[in-house]
């Protein structure tokens, strides 16, 4: 068996290109969706995806702007920076990027950003909603997820759903949302005992465990679709060979940048055993970004009237 591959970047694509669309009745009325990324920091990766961020919002023809704050900002610094855009009419939604330098508490300050401007769906407010299946904002990769699953036509309604990691980020938000379309689903996480017995009951399979191809031919049930929403890095070539083979595109750029992506999964052995497989990167990653449009396009409707 081969694996289909689900290609992310072109449903990506098209969902961006639709957010391009729903935008512009706002546009002709003067109101231009915005969104705020709030960075503090400088991490060289952070900097990259919230610059990448802007840039997709720009392309779409939303309003970016990009907050870039020290790692000495202090808890009353950034308490008063998300006071300022919770207060902006300009701004339908704000993004905090995470993680925060210590001190600072990831937590307090997601809850600082108003329930109507949390792009994230992060807020407790959201967070329930999302739990009673109700009208919020979803966090940005599991509803990326659900969006490639729908339009890839994969069934889920009645199948045995596993979802490898329990991050509030990613794992909890995404069982929530394989049971609300009638899956069957199980969270494995560190404390699981004897995972890959678990993951092999899986039709659908959600990896997010950030660990590097962990989850081998043996974690996977013949025929299962395989979602791989990890991002890490091979750092030596014979991690490159064991992960990919031969393959000269994988090797070409772990020599010129000395690393390379891999996924939660390994990737040779998914495309033998799985029906359908995203690969790392090109499968989750892009869908991230495109259903932040989407989220930035949905508050600004909902605060300034369809």
């Amino acid at each position: 068996m081969t694996a289909k591959i689900l290609d992310g970047k072109r449903v990506a694509q098209e969902i961006r290109n639709e957010v391009k669309e729903r935008a512009k009745p706002l546009i002709a009325r003067g109101v231009v969706p915005g969104l705020a990324a709030v960075l503090v920091g400088d991490d060289p990766a952070s900097q990259l995806y919230v610059r990448s961020k802007t840039k997709a919002c720009e392309e779409a023809g939303l309003f970016s702007q990009g907050v870039l704050l020290p790692g000495s900002t202090s808890r009353e610094e950034l308490r008063s920076k998300l006071d300022e855009l919770n207060e902006r009419n300009d701004i339908d939604a704000v993004l905090l990027q995470l993680p925060l330098p210590d001190p600072l508490d990831s937590e307090e300050f997601l809850d600082r950003i108003l329930p109507e401007k949390d792009v994230d769906g992060f807020h407790p407010v959201n967070v329930g909603k999302l739990v009673q299946n109700r009208p919020a904002p979803r966090p940005c990769t599991p509803a990326g997820v659900m969006e490639l699953l729908r339009r890839e036509g994969i069934e889920l309604k009645g199948k045995r759903a596993v979802v490898v990691g329990r991050s509030d980020i990613v794992g909890k938000p995404m069982a929530m949302l394989l049971l609300h379309e009638h899956a069957t689903v199980t969270v494995c996480h560190s404390r699981t005992k004897d995972l890959a017995s678990v993951t092999r009951e899986a039709e659908i399979l959600v990896a997010a465990i950030g660990r590097p191809a962990i989850l081998r031919r043996d974690f996977i049930r013949p025929g299962a679709v395989v979602i791989d929403v990890g991002m890490n890095r091979a750092e030596t070539e014979e991690q490159v060979r064991d992960y990919f083979g031969e393959d000269p595109g994988r090797l070409e750029v772990f020599r010129k940048n000395g690393s390379t992506l891999v996924g939660d999964v390994h990737p040779n052995d998914a495309m033998e055993v799985a029906s359908a497989f995203t690969p790392v990167p090109g499968g989750v990653g892009p869908l991230t970004i495109a259903m932040l449009l989407s989220n930035t396009l949905d508050l600004a409707r909902a605060r300034r009237g369809r």
